[in-house]
C-alpha cells in the first residue's frame, strides 16, 4: 500500500541559487531516508515537499531525480517516486548478473588496467582499510566508489553504465539496513582480494573472487547465477537422490 509519510524537512533560509536549493533539498531528504524517517516504500510527494518548503516544485524534482541517482529513491511510472525498496529476491536476481558483470570487469582490469587507474584503485583501498567511523551513506558511499573506479577502469563505459545502474540501488538498500560501525568497518576491509586480481597479483579467477567477496554481505549472492545453478546440479547428484528415493521407502 502507498503511504505519504509525514516528515518534517526544515527549509533553508538565505539559500537563493537553484544549485545551492537543490543540494539543500538533497541533503535533507538523503538525512530523513538514512535515519528512518522515511523508510523503505515510502512515497515521497513531490509537491508535498515543495508545500512544506515554500518552493516550486522544480528544485524538489531535481533532488528526488539525484536521489535516484544515487539508488535511495525508485521511480514508479505514474505512480511517483518511492524510497528504494528490494525484495530479498530482488537483491538476489540483481547479485547474480553483478557475479558476471563484474567479473568481466575484473578480467578486463587485468588484461590492461593502467598505471593511473591502478594508483586510484590502491588510494581507494588504503582509504577503505583506514576507515574507522562515519555513516552507513558514507560507509556506502566508499564502497561503491571502489567498484565504480574498478568498473571505469575496465574501458567499456556500457559496461560501466550496465553495473552502475544494477548496483547502485543495492548499495543504497544495503546501507539502509543500519548495520554497526563495526559490520561496516568490517565490510569495507574486505577488497585487498578484489584490488588483487584486478592487479594480476592474484591467480584466483575473477568469478570465485567476486561470488567470495559478496557473500561477506550477503547469503548465496550467486544464487539465481549459472554459476549457483550448476553448483545446485552437481550437489544434486544421482546417489543423493536414489539415497533420498530409499529413505521414502
Amino acid at each position: 500500500m502507498t503511504r505519504d509519510r509525514a516528515v518534517s524537512i526544515s527549509p533553508a533560509p538565505g539559500l537563493r541559487t537553484p544549485s545551492t536549493l537543490k543540494s539543500h533539498i538533497f541533503q535533507s531528504l538523503r538525512d530523513a531516508i538514512v535515519s528512518g524517517r522515511y523508510r523503505p516504500g515510502d512515497r515521497l510527494n513531490e509537491s508535498k515537499i515543495a508545500r512544506e518548503l515554500g518552493i516550486s516544485r522544480i528544485p524538489v524534482r531535481e533532488a528526488l531525480m539525484q536521489l535516484q541517482e544515487h539508488g535511495l529513491v525508485m521511480n514508479h511510472e505514474r505512480r511517483g517516486m518511492f524510497v528504494t525498496r528490494l525484495s530479498e529476491e530482488d537483491v538476489q536476481r540483481i547479485n547474480s548478473l553483478r557475479v558476471v558483470l563484474e567479473a568481466e570487469a575484473l578480467k578486463l582490469c587485468r588484461l590492461k588496467i593502467t598505471r593511473k587507474d591502478a594508483a586510484r584503485l590502491t588510494d581507494i583501498m588504503t582509504r577503505m582499510e583506514a576507515w574507522t567511523e562515519g555513516s552507513e551513506m558514507d560507509a556506502a558511499a566508499l564502497d561503491l566508489e571502489f567498484h565504480r573506479t574498478l568498473w571505469e577502469a575496465a574501458g567499456n563505459p556500457y559496461l560501466t553504465k550496465a553495473l552502475d545502474s544494477l548496483v547502485t540501488s543495492l548499495f543504497a538498500h544495503k546501507a539502509l539496513e543500519n548495520v554497526s560501525a563495526d559490520v561496516q568497518r568490517w565490510l569495507l576491509h574486505h577488497h585487498r582480494a578484489l584490488l588483487d586480481v584486478a592487479l594480476g597479483n592474484s591467480n584466483v579467477e575473477p568469478e570465485a573472487a567476486i561470488i567470495f567477496h559478496m557473500r561477506t554481505g550477503y547469503n548465496e549472492p550467486e544464487r539465481f547465477s549459472s554459476f549457483g545453478i550448476a553448483r545446485a546440479t552437481r550437489e544434486e547428484t544421482p546417489s543423493n537422490k536414489s539415497r533420498g528415493r530409499s529413505h521414502k521407502a
